[in-house]
């Protein structure tokens, strides 16, 4: 896999940078900031970005931004925000709004390599993976979702494992039910939570905020995916 980094922090960055390399990517690209972002990622075409949110100059939210706006600009370019703090200020719109396969994941809890690596490949191959405390921090700020009601016993069921990030393969297993039923249950999931079809693959993680939010609970450890 062909990989960008946007890191200021000169450790991090070539820790990354090793890393991925001895995974067996190619790095084409790692920045100190997002000055030559735009213009980089159109001369190398990477397969995946990974940003910090934090970045020169003002150490705030350029990253996040430059984050967006790559999702805006290339829709299926997958993209993975690093950060210490959950940006809650853009960090819906991150979520929620078109563009790619998305990852947030939070730098103090990126402390398995094999997670980590194993996050970067499901990112590349469209699914969306989100650090927990990201989700919990999101959820405190919704209400309470009445949409839930619709759901019927085993449709709910099969929402809160889609919430412990559970695939479809795995839901099978525990309901014991074929997967093609999981695929209908989760088809009948999004229609009930009005969830419309788009090309982002996040109908999977709305439809875990609203089990969230409406359970009162907090997201089990794992990404969503």
């Amino acid at each position: 896999m062909r990989i960008l980094i946007c890191e200021d922090s000169v450790l991090l960055r070539e820790g990354l940078v090793r890393l991925l390399e001895d995974a067996g990517h190619e790095v084409v690209a790692a920045l100190p900031d997002a000055d030559a972002l735009d213009e980089t990622v159109a001369r190398t075409a990477p397969d995946l970005c990974i940003l910090d949110v934090r970045l020169p100059p003002t150490f705030t939210d350029e990253g996040i931004r430059a984050a967006l706006r790559l999702r805006s600009e290339n829709p299926t370019l997958p993209v993975l925000v690093l950060s210490q703090y959950v940006e809650e200020r853009y960090a819906t719109d991150l979520i929620t709004g078109q563009g790619g396969a998305l990852g947030y994941l939070l730098k103090d809890r990126v402390a398995d390599v094999t997670d980590f690596l194993a996050a970067i490949v499901r990112i590349s191959e469209g699914a969306t993976v989100l650090d927990p405390e990201v989700v919990a921090q999101l959820l405190s700020r919704r209400p309470r979702d009445e949409r839930m009601q619709r759901l019927t016993p085993r449709e709910a069921s099969t929402l809160a494992l889609i919430a412990e990030g559970k695939s479809n393969q795995a839901i099978a297993a525990t309901l014991f039910v074929s997967e093609a039923s999981v695929e209908k249950y989760i088809t009948a999931i999004f229609q009930k939570l009005d969830l419309e079809p788009d090309e982002s693959g996040n109908r999977r993680v709305l439809a875990a905020l609203a089990h969230l939010g409406h359970d009162g609970g907090q997201p089990q450890t794992g990404a969503f995916r």
